[in-house]
């Protein structure tokens, strides 16, 4: 079975994010794989190691993002494809869904997609049900395992009411979340790999199409506002004094 890991790259969670002149910083912190995308490339590994076949990690982004692919790579992953171009660089998740899309076409024999449920810099979530609708496949989402048995793909989503088991015949896309299964360190054998892979870079004229129109469009950026806090000890000589002194400082403040 041919499946494809869609995968981003963003800044580390440790990162300090603001916002200036209507552009996002995260200063020195470093770009990495999006942590929910590592779960994605882990449930792709199940499902070849379960069924046979081959896994591909997809990359849309700057040529950093190789960094992100090479991950993949050493986490298991046959191949890795970095999608680049400079009319790329304002993709809303419905941009991105048209020119995932068009890369797993161009690839040829999909017959599985695999996303993880969001990334940490939009956090939208929706880019898998997008790239669904626009292949015109089933989305089967907020998968916490996969079954993959008779051309068909079965999946227990996990949801705030508890456990769902929904099917659906292939080619399929699925979003994974943690209980996939947690994923697995690159190897050292898989870190040289990936070091030495040579990673193909598709181009917007590759996959034959424009840059898509931006329907969402971010009309402003600004970083939240900074609250000051102070802290007031109050002290006595027991704990009824104390306990007095806090209810008429609550009485003064009027918080009661």
């Amino acid at each position: 079975m041919k499946i494809v890991a869609c995968i981003k790259q963003v800044p580390d969670s440790e990162a300090k994010v603001s916002a200036s002149g209507g552009q996002v910083s995260w200063g020195e912190a470093p770009l990495v794989i999006n942590p929910f995308d590592e779960y994605a490339v882990e449930g792709a590994l199940q499902q070849k190691e379960a069924t046979g076949g081959s896994v591909s990690a997809l990359c849309i982004g700057p040529e950093s993002a190789r960094d992100a692919l090479k991950h993949a790579l050493a986490m298991g992953a046959d191949e890795a494809i970095l999608i680049s171009d400079p009319a790329l660089a304002s993709l809303d998740t419905q941009g991105a869904a048209r020119v995932l899309a068009a890369a797993i076409q161009k690839l040829g024999g999909v017959e599985m997609v695999v996303f993880g449920r969001q990334t940490l810099d939009d956090g939208s979530g929706v880019t898998g049900a997008q790239t669904a609708r626009v292949l015109g496949w089933p989305l089967l989402s907020l998968a916490g395992s996969i079954q993959v048995q008779d051309g068909s793909a079965r999946v227990e989503r996990v949801i705030e009411e508890g456990r769902q088991t929904v099917s659906a015949r292939l080619p399929v896309v699925v979003s994974v979340v943690q209980s996939i299964g947690e994923p697995r360190y690159p190897s050292f054998m898989g870190i040289r790999k990936a070091s030495k892979a040579e990673i193909p870079v598709w181009s917007l004229g590759e996959l034959g199409m424009q840059a898509p129109a931006q329907v969402v469009q971010r009309t402003e950026i600004m970083s939240p506002p900074v609250r000051e806090t102070a802290c007031e000890f109050i002290s006595g000589e027991s704990p009824a004094a104390i306990a007095e002194a806090l209810a008429e400082k609550i009485m003064a403040e009027k918080i009661l």
